[in-house]
């Protein structure tokens, strides 16, 4: 009788592997894989308590508690008291709640830059004023559009066109939008459009992150992450609120550079750049502190500038220059130093009628955080 191959012969393990397999997806309807504990507020519970700490005027309520919300949740960012409470202070302080917040004398600034750009480039106004006297894609001039404008959304927009359409735009402006920070938060466009790429943005792009950003939901969107979406080594929220305007980590960095002014001696701008933004080859004041250090830190140049690069980073804390310079300037002042100090930078921008600074803007933002937090915490009291 001919032997049947090892393949067909028939085995008594397949019923019991059969069973066992049956067994097995059994078990898998009833028991799902691992997943991440899920932290903060549910929907539900954080929409109500927006709802609870949003303006009663607003407009759309219901609107910006989805978007808000949304914004931490499609960012894996837990919505605590704490993170829905940072959003809307910084929102409050940047637009009053208003996805795209007109600006006094918008017009105004916006000729002022174009004859800087112009000047810049060489380009006669004339040149510049016959360009801009174009019908433009909504049939009326660059100019008329220009003198018109009330909002950053609407100046964004002309530029666009213009530099679409216009070859003088093109050569003037080239790819450097002069609208640079726009939406509910007045988040940085560069930053959106790093983030976009770093992590997909969880809306349909209609036209351009640029433009998504003048939404409500981009605005929310790229400001919450620019707000919270990073590792930062800070107790206290008004660091934070300080790095959304001076850059994050800046607050640690200016405490740095606070304990290398101690430990070498040396007055520093505690502005949070620890390397010179124009040039990577220049040494800054903060370098040249720390070179004097060099040998009673038993570090080498290379190794000081390598890390000062890292002052732009998640992790400089840990780095051998930021212990040793703390390490050392404790001992001489006698005291803990903070690792986080509001950076001391006076802001610029034509918007502005009146000096301001990065920590003016922190404050601000923080007390409206602490109201945030009271009306959440008191709506909770009254309930239990």
């Amino acid at each position: 009788m001919r032997r049947m191959p090892h393949a067909a012969r028939p085995s008594l393990a397949l019923p019991m592997a059969a069973g066992l397999l049956a067994a097995s997806l059994l078990a898998g309807c009833a028991l799902p894989g691992r997943f991440a504990e899920p932290q903060g507020m549910g929907p539900t519970e954080a929409r109500e308590a927006l709802l609870r700490a949003l303006p009663e005027r607003l407009d759309d309520r219901d609107g910006w508690a989805t978007d808000i919300h949304a914004a931490l949740a499609t960012l894996e960012l837990p919505s605590t008291a704490d993170n829905l409470c940072a959003v809307m202070a910084v929102t409050e302080q940047e637009s009053g709640y208003r996805a795209d917040p007109s600006v006094p004398g918008l017009a105004a600034i916006a000729w002022k830059e174009i004859e800087r750009r112009a000047d810049e480039a060489s380009v006669p106004m004339f040149a510049v004023r016959a360009a801009l006297a174009l019908r433009s894609s909504d049939g009326r001039s660059y100019a008329d559009r220009i003198d018109a404008v009330k909002t950053e959304r609407q100046l964004s927009e002309v530029f666009e066109d213009l530099i679409g359409r216009v070859p003088l735009g093109r050569s003037l402006l080239a790819d450097r939008n002069p609208v640079r920070t726009g939406g509910p938060m007045q988040v940085s466009i560069a930053f959106a459009e790093e983030q976009a790429k770093a992590r997909p943005y969880p809306y349909a792009v209609k036209e351009s992150i640029r433009r998504e950003v003048f939404t409500r939901r981009g605005g929310l969107y790229f400001g919450a992450a620019h707000l919270l979406a990073y590792e930062a080594p800070y107790a206290q929220a008004i660091h934070r609120f300080a790095d959304f305007n001076a850059g994050r980590w800046a607050s640690r960095n200016a405490a740095f550079q606070s304990a290398l002014a101690v430990a070498s001696g040396v007055p520093l701008s505690l502005d949070g750049d620890l390397m010179p933004r124009a040039s990577a080859a220049a040494r800054g004041e903060t370098e040249r502190a720390a070179l004097t250090l060099a040998g009673r830190l038993d570090l080498s140049e290379s190794a000081i500038r390598r890390d000062l690069q890292r002052g732009d980073e998640a992790g400089f804390e840990k780095t051998t220059l930021y212990e040793r310079v703390f390490a050392y300037a404790e001992q001489l002042d006698r005291r803990a130093l903070p690792r986080a100090v509001l950076p001391k930078i006076d802001l610029h921008s034509p918007k502005f009628t009146r000096k301001l600074t990065t920590e003016w803007f922190a404050r601000r933002v923080d007390e409206r955080h602490r109201r945030c937090l009271d009306r959440m915490g008191a709506a909770a009291s009254a309930r239990s």
